[in-house]
């Protein structure tokens, strides 16, 4: 009996991903940011057809069981990196770059007794290229940043199966899908700058240098409803920079907003104890508002961080309320 299986990442440019003057191209329509892809996906091809994401890496592997037994192992035909050509505006003109994808770096299967693990490493060059300092002369090049991730699929002999992201491209955000293309979780960091300066030759996997990958588990469709209404609101949103380490809020503390994780992770910790912890796409601070009593949790930065602060005005309290409800499950877990 053959089992199949896959894990799918896609990979797209949010509008609050860039700061400083590397926006500028972004604010006077040269080129555009990405709308979220989908909490499913049904068809890649079209969505590459669509520029729907600016690369996927499409992790595909088969076992063959013979009386529980695993015999036989491999990758299957579609399983390969993509990547999605970038428009620009020059003008009145449109100009079109196209990516150079790297050779996918497959490991050979690893077989420990009724598993096996594949991991595929894809990706390549940006379509525009970038200019960046060197130590050398000529002191300047114009060379676009590379862009990966490195995914692990793991088969087992029962049909089961579980999927991990082993290393990730610091830019840009990075959403993984399982085998039935469901939306299942995010890396949590997503730094441009980082990625501008240091992304380049031997530090990636093809010069034999992984960038870790910090996880989490997706946010709700509520949460992911909620965070695009409070995005496209209109108005500017107040922001705030949090360092590793530092906290958004202490248990106990008096609340009166809300927030929404843009980038990094967040420990929830209640009475001194790390219960979990929380990416980008969060909706946090319900309920403290509901309840009208102090902040139930602390929530420290597990890395640098950046939040929005969002007024309980802009969220209706039946929302609050599932939210609540929600948050409550997750940490029964």
């Amino acid at each position: 009996m053959r089992i199949e299986s896959a894990v799918v990442s896609l990979s797209w440019i949010p509008s609050e991903a860039i700061t400083g003057l590397t926006k500028l191209p972004f604010e006077l329509g040269m080129t555009q940011y990405d709308k979220p892809p989908p909490d499913r996906i049904r068809d890649l091809d079209a969505m590459q057809d669509k520029g729907a994401f600016r690369f996927a890496n499409e992790l595909r592997a088969w076992v063959e069981v013979t009386d529980g037994e695993i015999i036989d192992a491999g990758y299957s035909p579609g399983s390969t990196g993509r990547m999605s050509t970038t428009v620009a505006k020059v003008g009145p003109a449109e100009v079109t770059f196209q990516p150079v994808p790297f050779p996918d770096l497959r490991a050979d299967p690893r077989q420990l007794g009724r598993t096996v693990t594949f991991v595929q490493t894809a990706g390549g060059r940006t379509g525009i290229p970038a200019p960046r300092r060197v130590r050398r002369k000529p002191f300047f090049q114009l060379s676009a940043p590379s862009c990966w991730t490195t995914l692990s699929l793991t088969i087992r002999a029962d049909g089961t199966s579980e999927h991990t992201v082993k290393g990730a491209s610091p830019f840009p955000r990075h959403w993984v899908y399982d085998d039935r293309g469901r939306l299942t979780d995010k890396v949590g960091i997503t730094d441009f700058k980082e990625w501008y300066v240091e992304a380049f030759g031997k530090n990636s996997p093809w010069g034999a240098k992984e960038s870790p990958a910090f996880v989490t588990k997706v946010e709700s469709a509520l949460e992911r409803e909620l965070s695009s209404a409070i995005m496209q609101a209109g108005t500017k949103p107040k922001r705030k920079k949090l360092a590793k380490g530092k906290t958004l809020v202490e248990q106990g503390d008096e609340g009166q907003d809300l927030f929404l994780l843009l980038n990094g992770v967040l420990a929830v910790e209640v009475d001194g104890a790390k219960v979990g912890e929380i990416g980008p796409g969060a909706v946090l601070g319900e309920r403290a508002l509901l309840e009208g009593r102090g902040r139930t949790s602390t929530l420290r930065a597990v890395t640098d961080a950046r939040v929005v602060i969002v007024s309980k005005d802009q969220v209706s309290t039946e929302a609050m309320a599932e939210l609540a409800k929600a948050h409550k499950r997750e940490r029964r877990r």
